[in-house]
Protein backbone atom coordinates (compact mmCIF):
# COMPACT_ATOMS: atom_id res chain seq x y z
CA UNK A 1 0.00 0.00 0.00
CA UNK A 2 1.35 3.24 -1.06
CA UNK A 3 1.66 5.98 1.43
CA UNK A 4 -1.31 8.11 2.50
CA UNK A 5 -0.81 11.60 4.26
CA UNK A 6 -3.38 12.10 6.82
CA UNK A 7 -5.61 15.14 6.72
CA UNK A 8 -3.93 18.63 7.88
CA UNK A 9 -3.78 19.06 11.40
CA UNK A 10 -0.79 19.26 14.02
CA UNK A 11 -1.79 16.79 15.61
CA UNK A 12 -3.35 13.67 13.56
CA UNK A 13 -0.72 11.33 12.55
CA UNK A 14 1.54 12.07 9.54
CA UNK A 15 1.78 8.95 8.37
CA UNK A 16 -1.18 6.33 7.25
CA UNK A 17 0.03 3.15 5.21
CA UNK A 18 -0.25 -0.59 5.54
CA UNK A 19 3.39 -0.96 4.38
CA UNK A 20 5.89 -0.96 7.02
CA UNK A 21 8.40 0.16 4.49
CA UNK A 22 6.54 3.18 4.94
CA UNK A 23 7.38 4.27 8.37
CA UNK A 24 11.55 5.33 9.55
CA UNK A 25 12.20 3.56 12.73
CA UNK A 26 11.73 5.12 15.95
CA UNK A 27 14.99 6.40 17.42
CA UNK A 28 13.11 8.29 20.33
CA UNK A 29 13.69 11.54 18.97
CA UNK A 30 10.39 11.69 16.83
CA UNK A 31 7.43 13.46 18.72
CA UNK A 32 5.36 10.36 18.96
CA UNK A 33 8.50 8.19 20.37
CA UNK A 34 10.05 10.89 22.66
CA UNK A 35 8.80 9.67 25.88
CA UNK A 36 8.87 6.12 24.76
CA UNK A 37 12.08 3.94 26.35
CA UNK A 38 12.37 2.69 22.37
CA UNK A 39 15.78 0.85 23.19
CA UNK A 40 13.43 -1.63 25.37
CA UNK A 41 11.66 -2.49 22.39
CA UNK A 42 13.86 -2.79 19.51
CA UNK A 43 12.72 -5.85 18.31
CA UNK A 44 9.14 -4.13 17.74
CA UNK A 45 10.61 -2.38 15.29
CA UNK A 46 11.96 -5.42 13.07
CA UNK A 47 10.57 -7.94 10.75
CA UNK A 48 10.99 -11.65 11.78
CA UNK A 49 9.08 -14.94 13.28
CA UNK A 50 7.03 -14.42 15.99
CA UNK A 51 4.25 -16.16 17.72
CA UNK A 52 0.46 -15.15 17.47
CA UNK A 53 -1.89 -13.91 19.78
CA UNK A 54 -5.13 -16.41 19.85
CA UNK A 55 -8.28 -16.59 21.45
CA UNK A 56 -10.71 -19.47 22.23
CA UNK A 57 -13.60 -19.31 19.83
CA UNK A 58 -16.98 -18.75 20.89
CA UNK A 59 -20.58 -17.80 19.44
CA UNK A 60 -18.76 -14.57 18.91
CA UNK A 61 -15.35 -15.27 18.52
CA UNK A 62 -13.57 -17.08 15.48
CA UNK A 63 -10.13 -17.06 14.42
CA UNK A 64 -9.67 -16.32 11.12
CA UNK A 65 -6.46 -17.05 8.54
CA UNK A 66 -5.41 -13.42 7.52
CA UNK A 67 -5.01 -14.33 4.04
CA UNK A 68 -9.00 -15.72 3.50
CA UNK A 69 -9.62 -12.11 5.85
CA UNK A 70 -11.34 -9.53 3.64
CA UNK A 71 -10.70 -7.14 6.12
CA UNK A 72 -14.07 -5.56 6.24
CA UNK A 73 -13.87 -4.29 9.75
CA UNK A 74 -10.52 -2.58 8.85
CA UNK A 75 -12.36 -0.96 5.80
CA UNK A 76 -15.85 -0.39 7.54
CA UNK A 77 -13.99 1.85 10.37
CA UNK A 78 -11.25 3.40 7.58
CA UNK A 79 -8.17 1.80 9.30
CA UNK A 80 -4.86 2.37 8.15
CA UNK A 81 -1.44 1.59 10.52
CA UNK A 82 0.16 4.95 11.42
CA UNK A 83 3.51 3.56 13.31
CA UNK A 84 6.01 1.03 11.88
CA UNK A 85 4.69 -1.85 14.67
CA UNK A 86 1.68 -1.61 13.58
CA UNK A 87 2.20 -1.86 10.15
CA UNK A 88 4.33 -4.84 11.02
CA UNK A 89 1.76 -6.48 12.99
CA UNK A 90 -0.95 -5.50 9.85
CA UNK A 91 1.30 -7.67 7.20
CA UNK A 92 2.99 -10.43 9.46
CA UNK A 93 0.08 -11.24 11.57
CA UNK A 94 -1.09 -15.03 9.87
CA UNK A 95 -4.75 -15.06 11.81
CA UNK A 96 -7.13 -12.35 13.33
CA UNK A 97 -9.14 -12.91 15.84
CA UNK A 98 -12.97 -11.58 14.96
CA UNK A 99 -15.29 -10.86 17.09
CA UNK A 100 -18.63 -9.96 15.98
CA UNK A 101 -22.15 -8.92 17.66
CA UNK A 102 -24.76 -9.18 14.45
CA UNK A 103 -26.95 -6.22 13.48
CA UNK A 104 -29.67 -5.86 15.46
CA UNK A 105 -28.92 -8.18 18.41
CA UNK A 106 -28.66 -7.23 22.12
CA UNK A 107 -26.00 -9.42 24.13
CA UNK A 108 -26.69 -9.38 27.82
CA UNK A 109 -24.14 -11.48 29.37
CA UNK A 110 -20.50 -10.43 28.69
CA UNK A 111 -18.37 -11.82 25.72
CA UNK A 112 -15.20 -12.42 27.41
CA UNK A 113 -12.30 -13.00 25.17
CA UNK A 114 -8.81 -13.98 26.72
CA UNK A 115 -5.89 -13.84 24.66
CA UNK A 116 -2.93 -15.68 24.81
CA UNK A 117 0.14 -15.64 22.88
CA UNK A 118 3.64 -17.80 23.06
CA UNK A 119 6.90 -17.30 24.49
CA UNK A 120 8.59 -14.18 23.11
CA UNK A 121 7.29 -11.48 21.03
CA UNK A 122 3.88 -12.19 19.37
CA UNK A 123 1.79 -10.24 16.61
CA UNK A 124 -1.81 -9.59 17.19
CA UNK A 125 -4.78 -8.65 14.94
CA UNK A 126 -8.14 -8.32 16.77
CA UNK A 127 -11.07 -6.86 14.90
CA UNK A 128 -14.75 -6.05 16.61
CA UNK A 129 -17.77 -5.50 14.98
CA UNK A 130 -21.03 -4.48 16.18
CA UNK A 131 -23.34 -4.46 13.92
CA UNK A 132 -26.31 -1.52 13.35
CA UNK A 133 -28.65 -0.92 16.31
CA UNK A 134 -26.89 -3.72 18.20
CA UNK A 135 -25.48 -3.72 22.04
CA UNK A 136 -22.94 -5.52 23.65
CA UNK A 137 -20.22 -5.65 26.04
CA UNK A 138 -16.99 -7.32 25.61
CA UNK A 139 -14.33 -7.81 27.65
CA UNK A 140 -10.50 -8.34 26.34
CA UNK A 141 -8.02 -9.85 28.59
CA UNK A 142 -4.54 -10.12 27.93
CA UNK A 143 -1.89 -12.31 28.17
CA UNK A 144 0.83 -10.28 30.32
CA UNK A 145 3.15 -13.26 30.76
CA UNK A 146 4.48 -12.66 27.34
CA UNK A 147 5.06 -9.74 25.05
CA UNK A 148 2.89 -8.92 22.02
CA UNK A 149 2.51 -6.10 19.36
CA UNK A 150 -1.01 -5.79 18.37
CA UNK A 151 -3.69 -4.13 16.44
CA UNK A 152 -7.32 -3.40 17.80
CA UNK A 153 -9.44 -2.31 14.88
CA UNK A 154 -13.39 -1.41 16.04
CA UNK A 155 -15.94 -0.50 13.87
CA UNK A 156 -19.71 0.80 15.64
CA UNK A 157 -22.09 1.00 13.10
CA UNK A 158 -25.06 2.99 13.14
CA UNK A 159 -27.34 3.39 16.57
CA UNK A 160 -24.73 0.47 17.92
CA UNK A 161 -24.06 0.57 21.62
CA UNK A 162 -20.57 -0.90 22.36
CA UNK A 163 -18.46 -1.26 25.25
CA UNK A 164 -14.85 -2.44 25.45
CA UNK A 165 -12.68 -3.20 28.20
CA UNK A 166 -9.28 -3.93 27.72
CA UNK A 167 -7.58 -5.43 30.80
CA UNK A 168 -3.50 -5.32 31.12
CA UNK A 169 -3.30 -7.49 33.94
CA UNK A 170 -0.44 -9.88 35.64
CA UNK A 171 3.05 -10.25 36.26
CA UNK A 172 5.27 -7.20 36.05
CA UNK A 173 7.24 -8.72 32.86
CA UNK A 174 6.08 -8.39 29.66
CA UNK A 175 5.93 -5.67 27.04
CA UNK A 176 2.82 -4.58 25.60
CA UNK A 177 2.15 -2.10 22.09
CA UNK A 178 -0.84 -1.69 20.61
CA UNK A 179 -2.53 0.55 18.56
CA UNK A 180 -6.34 0.48 19.22
CA UNK A 181 -8.73 2.30 16.05
CA UNK A 182 -12.39 2.83 16.96
CA UNK A 183 -14.53 4.10 13.91
CA UNK A 184 -18.60 5.16 15.87
CA UNK A 185 -21.09 5.25 13.30
CA UNK A 186 -24.31 7.74 13.42
CA UNK A 187 -25.82 7.91 16.42
CA UNK A 188 -24.12 5.19 17.61
CA UNK A 189 -22.35 4.78 21.38
CA UNK A 190 -18.93 3.40 22.35
CA UNK A 191 -17.51 3.30 26.09
CA UNK A 192 -13.45 2.41 25.45
CA UNK A 193 -12.05 1.47 29.03
CA UNK A 194 -8.31 0.89 29.57
CA UNK A 195 -7.16 -0.80 32.50
CA UNK A 196 -3.62 -1.21 33.16
CA UNK A 197 -1.92 -2.80 36.23
CA UNK A 198 0.76 -5.22 35.33
CA UNK A 199 2.98 -6.07 32.63
CA UNK A 200 6.86 -3.72 32.77
CA UNK A 201 6.07 -1.97 29.56
CA UNK A 202 2.99 -1.04 27.88
CA UNK A 203 1.85 1.57 25.23
CA UNK A 204 -1.71 2.36 23.78
CA UNK A 205 -1.98 4.69 21.31
CA UNK A 206 -6.39 4.75 20.83
CA UNK A 207 -7.47 6.68 18.03
CA UNK A 208 -11.46 7.20 17.41
CA UNK A 209 -12.60 9.06 14.54
CA UNK A 210 -16.65 9.59 13.17
CA UNK A 211 -18.35 8.01 10.39
CA UNK A 212 -21.73 9.74 10.83
CA UNK A 213 -23.19 12.69 13.14
CA UNK A 214 -24.22 12.43 16.48
CA UNK A 215 -21.82 9.84 17.47
CA UNK A 216 -20.67 9.74 21.19
CA UNK A 217 -17.37 8.18 22.22
CA UNK A 218 -16.15 8.11 26.06
CA UNK A 219 -12.36 6.76 26.47
CA UNK A 220 -11.56 5.56 30.27
CA UNK A 221 -8.83 4.93 31.83
CA UNK A 222 -7.41 3.68 34.81
CA UNK A 223 -3.58 2.78 35.64
CA UNK A 224 -1.53 1.47 38.45
CA UNK A 225 2.48 2.04 37.93
CA UNK A 226 5.23 1.03 40.66
CA UNK A 227 8.91 0.14 40.98
CA UNK A 228 10.01 0.29 37.16
CA UNK A 229 7.29 0.05 35.56
CA UNK A 230 6.67 2.41 31.99
CA UNK A 231 3.03 2.83 31.18
CA UNK A 232 1.90 4.94 27.64
CA UNK A 233 -1.26 6.10 26.61
CA UNK A 234 -1.95 8.21 23.38
CA UNK A 235 -5.13 9.33 22.45
CA UNK A 236 -6.53 10.95 19.46
CA UNK A 237 -10.06 12.08 18.65
CA UNK A 238 -10.67 13.33 15.36
CA UNK A 239 -14.10 15.28 15.19
CA UNK A 240 -14.78 15.19 11.43
CA UNK A 241 -18.70 15.08 12.05
CA UNK A 242 -21.49 17.25 13.19
CA UNK A 243 -23.18 17.17 16.99
CA UNK A 244 -20.91 14.33 18.24
CA UNK A 245 -19.51 13.90 21.70
CA UNK A 246 -16.52 12.59 22.98
CA UNK A 247 -15.08 12.47 26.57
CA UNK A 248 -11.70 11.27 27.57
CA UNK A 249 -11.17 10.61 31.57
CA UNK A 250 -7.60 8.67 32.83
CA UNK A 251 -6.73 8.67 35.98
CA UNK A 252 -3.24 7.12 37.33
CA UNK A 253 -1.52 6.38 40.47
CA UNK A 254 2.33 6.21 40.72
CA UNK A 255 4.52 4.64 43.47
CA UNK A 256 8.00 3.88 43.62
CA UNK A 257 11.26 6.13 42.48
CA UNK A 258 11.33 4.36 38.89
CA UNK A 259 7.49 4.55 37.89
CA UNK A 260 6.71 6.19 34.69
CA UNK A 261 3.69 6.99 32.93
CA UNK A 262 3.00 9.55 30.13
CA UNK A 263 -1.00 10.68 29.09
CA UNK A 264 -1.19 12.65 25.39
CA UNK A 265 -4.83 13.75 24.79
CA UNK A 266 -4.92 15.03 21.05
CA UNK A 267 -8.30 16.41 19.93
CA UNK A 268 -8.75 18.09 16.57
CA UNK A 269 -12.32 19.46 15.98
CA UNK A 270 -12.71 19.96 11.93
CA UNK A 271 -14.47 22.97 10.33
CA UNK A 272 -17.39 21.00 9.52
CA UNK A 273 -17.30 19.24 12.73
CA UNK A 274 -20.36 22.05 14.32
CA UNK A 275 -21.99 21.70 17.12
CA UNK A 276 -19.72 19.10 18.67
CA UNK A 277 -18.87 18.25 22.83
CA UNK A 278 -15.56 17.46 23.79
CA UNK A 279 -13.54 17.19 27.21
CA UNK A 280 -10.52 15.43 28.21
CA UNK A 281 -8.98 14.94 31.63
CA UNK A 282 -5.75 13.76 33.22
CA UNK A 283 -5.06 13.09 36.48
CA UNK A 284 -2.07 11.45 38.56
CA UNK A 285 -1.85 10.69 41.75
CA UNK A 286 2.14 10.27 43.30
CA UNK A 287 1.95 7.77 46.07
CA UNK A 288 5.64 8.86 47.44
CA UNK A 289 8.39 10.46 46.21
CA UNK A 290 10.16 9.90 43.01
CA UNK A 291 7.69 8.79 40.54
CA UNK A 292 7.56 10.42 36.95
CA UNK A 293 4.02 11.26 35.33
CA UNK A 294 3.69 13.11 31.93
CA UNK A 295 0.53 14.64 30.86
CA UNK A 296 0.15 16.52 27.80
CA UNK A 297 -3.32 17.67 26.72
CA UNK A 298 -3.78 19.10 23.31
CA UNK A 299 -7.17 20.66 21.97
CA UNK A 300 -7.01 22.10 17.93
CA UNK A 301 -10.20 23.76 17.13
CA UNK A 302 -10.82 24.54 13.01
CA UNK A 303 -14.00 25.95 14.24
CA UNK A 304 -15.79 28.14 16.97
CA UNK A 305 -19.40 26.73 16.05
CA UNK A 306 -19.27 23.99 19.24
CA UNK A 307 -21.41 23.13 22.20
CA UNK A 308 -18.36 22.77 25.00
CA UNK A 309 -14.63 21.87 24.11
CA UNK A 310 -11.86 21.50 26.60
CA UNK A 311 -9.28 20.10 28.58
CA UNK A 312 -7.44 19.04 32.19
CA UNK A 313 -4.55 17.65 33.49
CA UNK A 314 -3.41 17.48 37.23
CA UNK A 315 -0.51 15.68 38.70
CA UNK A 316 0.13 16.01 43.00
CA UNK A 317 0.41 14.21 45.92
CA UNK A 318 -2.17 12.53 48.38
CA UNK A 319 -4.84 15.52 50.17
CA UNK A 320 -3.52 16.37 53.43
CA UNK A 321 -7.28 16.83 54.52
CA UNK A 322 -8.54 13.49 53.55
CA UNK A 323 -5.77 11.84 55.47
CA UNK A 324 -6.44 14.12 58.94
CA UNK A 325 -10.26 12.82 58.24
CA UNK A 326 -9.41 9.43 58.10
CA UNK A 327 -6.49 9.38 60.42
CA UNK A 328 -9.06 11.42 63.18
CA UNK A 329 -11.21 8.53 63.24
CA UNK A 330 -8.81 5.79 63.96
CA UNK A 331 -7.40 4.44 60.72
CA UNK A 332 -3.83 4.01 60.09
CA UNK A 333 -2.18 6.69 57.98
CA UNK A 334 -1.01 3.82 55.15
CA UNK A 335 -4.73 1.89 55.33
CA UNK A 336 -6.33 6.14 54.60
CA UNK A 337 -3.23 6.25 51.39
CA UNK A 338 -4.68 3.43 50.59
CA UNK A 339 -9.11 4.35 50.70
CA UNK A 340 -8.03 7.54 49.19
CA UNK A 341 -6.87 5.31 46.00
CA UNK A 342 -9.60 3.69 45.63
CA UNK A 343 -11.83 6.35 45.77
CA UNK A 344 -9.66 7.97 43.34
CA UNK A 345 -10.43 5.19 41.16
CA UNK A 346 -14.16 4.21 41.72
CA UNK A 347 -14.94 8.07 40.56
CA UNK A 348 -13.53 6.86 36.96
CA UNK A 349 -15.30 3.03 36.88
CA UNK A 350 -18.92 4.53 37.93
CA UNK A 351 -19.00 5.04 34.78
CA UNK A 352 -18.80 1.58 33.43
CA UNK A 353 -22.52 0.91 33.22
CA UNK A 354 -22.46 -2.93 33.70
CA UNK A 355 -22.41 -3.69 37.40
CA UNK A 356 -20.99 -7.36 37.39
CA UNK A 357 -17.50 -5.46 35.11
CA UNK A 358 -17.05 -2.62 37.48
CA UNK A 359 -17.17 -4.73 40.50
CA UNK A 360 -14.51 -7.04 38.73
CA UNK A 361 -12.19 -4.19 37.89
CA UNK A 362 -12.32 -2.50 41.54
CA UNK A 363 -11.59 -6.19 42.80
CA UNK A 364 -8.62 -5.98 40.69
CA UNK A 365 -7.35 -2.61 41.70
CA UNK A 366 -8.19 -3.52 45.38
CA UNK A 367 -5.95 -6.59 45.50
CA UNK A 368 -2.90 -4.50 43.84
CA UNK A 369 -3.02 -1.72 46.55
CA UNK A 370 -3.85 -4.56 49.38
CA UNK A 371 -7.25 -3.09 50.13
CA UNK A 372 -8.14 -6.88 51.41
CA UNK A 373 -5.60 -6.30 54.36
CA UNK A 374 -7.61 -3.34 54.97
CA UNK A 375 -10.93 -4.44 54.95
CA UNK A 376 -9.69 -6.74 57.72
CA UNK A 377 -7.83 -4.22 60.10
CA UNK A 378 -11.20 -1.71 59.49
CA UNK A 379 -13.25 -4.32 61.55
CA UNK A 380 -14.27 -2.56 64.57
CA UNK A 381 -13.50 0.96 63.41
CA UNK A 382 -16.61 2.96 64.27
CA UNK A 383 -18.06 4.75 61.12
Amino acid sequence: MSTVQAPPSDLAPRILSNDPGDHGTPHGREEEWRFTPVAKLSDFFESGQRGLVTAVESEFVTMTPAERNSSTVEKAAHWVASDLPSALVRTHASSVVSVAIPAERKVDEIVVVDLAGSEGLNYGRIEICAGAFSKATIVLRLDMTTDVSGIVVTDVADQADLTVLALYDGPRTSRHVWQWGTTVGRDASFLGLAIALGGSIIRLRQNVRYAGPGGSAELLGAFLASDEQFQEFRIFVDHSEPHCVSNVVFKGALSGAHAHTVWIGDVVVRREAVGIETYELNRNLLLNDGPRADSVPNLELETGDVVSAGHASATGRFDDEQLFYLQSRGISEELARQLVVRGFFVEVLDKVKDADLRRDVIRRIEERIGMDAIEQQLTGVDA
